[in-house]
């Protein structure tokens, strides 16, 4: 379960519940999970339908390629992150000094694996254009969540997306390293510094 980082029970494999679930959504839970915590490339179709414990013809029925499981993996992550860090910034003040803390609780859930979207994106951009094509998308409306918490000014935009891509390397440094604290306390520094001048 991962509830720390969506601050509320989210479905997952674990949750006997789930067997009640629709098929495509079975599929797709699936795929989520086992993408984000072994890898795209890594994880077979064949390993998903086991595991979502749907037939071979309900899985194509649904998803007829990799590919298009992986695009639809992709917009759920989106929504489903997105869901929980406008909402984690609300739960930390509401401004922009509560997206340290918002991804300190991130961090420190048992299941992270860094940034879906990043991690996609270094797997399969060279082959999946419309991977990369997701990527900025949800990058930017993280930026664009990121710019409603600063003071209105001319620096604004540049300031959100200078802060959007520290962020982008604390995940990273986040998701390799030993404690997450490190690059926290980086990004903290970095927030102060830009937002202080």
């Amino acid at each position: 379960m991962d509830s720390s980082v969506y601050n509320v029970r989210m479905k997952t494999l674990d949750n006997p519940e789930n067997q009640k679930l629709p098929a495509r959504e079975r599929i797709l839970l699936t795929a989520h999970e086992l993408f984000y915590r072994e890898g795209i490339r890594a994880t077979g179709i064949d390993r998903v339908i086991a595991q979502s414990g749907v037939a071979k013809v309900t899985f194509y029925r649904h998803f007829p390629s990799k590919s298009d499981l992986i695009r639809e993996y992709l917009e759920y992550r989106h929504q489903r992150w997105m869901r929980w860090f406008v909402d984690s910034l609300q739960r930390h003040g509401g401004n922009a000094q509560a997206i340290v803390p918002a991804l300190a609780e991130w961090f420190s859930d048992a299941s992270f694996r860094g940034c879906a979207f990043i991690n996609s994106v270094g797997e399969l951009g060279g082959v999946m254009p419309e991977v990369v094509e997701i990527a900025q998308r949800h990058k930017q409306e993280m930026t664009s969540v990121i710019a409603s918490l600063l003071p209105l000014s001319r620096r604004r935009v540049k300031d959100a997306q200078a802060l959007a891509l520290a962020i982008d390397g604390a995940v990273v440094r986040a998701q390799f390293d030993q404690s997450p604290e490190v690059a926290l306390s980086a990004l903290a520094r970095i927030f102060k510094s830009l937002l202080s001048v």
